[in-house]
């Protein structure tokens, strides 16, 4: 499968998977963390799909190519996933706006924590990538 093909599936996916944890925001934790986890799904869905239609005009080693692929998928996905568990957890320790008042323990809180830090990470370094890829020429 093509880079471009496992964008398009993978935000497909994730768009999917964004719908699906908006109707279960009635039995998280916290459900205003909950809308937070279905609306990463579904942005972050469409992101990895525009990058998919887009692939064509980015102009990037093959190495660099999977690179970005793997930062992007990885950070779209986690940040779905850190949210979601967030929601289902209570936590709120790095999300204090959207839990004044976490029940979460600690190991539950440390795992969520370490999601949002390495989503941030893989996302910045991936869109930077993205952006090299744009302005190299052909």
């Amino acid at each position: 499968m093509t880079l471009q093909k496992r964008f398009l599936v993978l935000g497909c996916l994730l768009f999917l998977f964004g719908l699906i944890s908006g109707l279960l925001t009635i039995i998280m934790e916290n459900p205003r963390m909950g809308l937070s986890a279905h609306m990463q799904g579904i942005t972050n869905g469409v992101f990895l799909i525009s990058i998919g239609a887009a692939w064509q005009h980015f102009t990037l080693s093959p190495k660099l190519s999977v690179l970005t692929f793997y930062l992007l998928a990885y950070g779209a996905v986690a940040n779905w996933l850190a949210t979601t568990l967030a929601a289902l957890w209570g936590t709120g320790q790095m999300t204090p706006i959207h839990a004044p008042n976490p029940s979460a323990s600690q190991w539950q809180e440390q795992i969520v924590s370490l999601g949002l830090i390495t989503l941030t990470a893989a996302m910045i370094v991936g869109s930077v990538l993205l952006v090299v890829g744009l302005l190299r020429k052909p």
